[in-house]
């Protein structure tokens, strides 16, 4: 993998972390599903049959800008 930059200030300085999703019945991190949001009968996303991917988030130590990456299938 090459250096990350923040897309912000340009620094090289990125903090690995995760989004927590901290929701009913969560797994405790945040996934990316594929294409717009649908909601089922009960108000809930539909997702049954798309992949979903893990998503890395690195924070600049500068700007503490945010950038989102999801790389790993889950």
């Amino acid at each position: 993998m090459t250096t990350a930059r923040c897309t912000q200030c340009g620094g090289e300085d990125l903090e690995p972390g995760f989004v927590e999703d901290a929701g009913d019945h969560s797994r405790g991190y945040a996934r990316w599903i594929p294409g717009p949001l649908q909601r089922g009968v009960f108000g809930g996303a539909r997702r049954m049959g798309k992949p979903r991917w893990q998503i890395d988030a690195l924070r600049c130590r500068y700007c503490s800008h945010l950038e989102l990456f999801a790389r790993v299938p889950v």
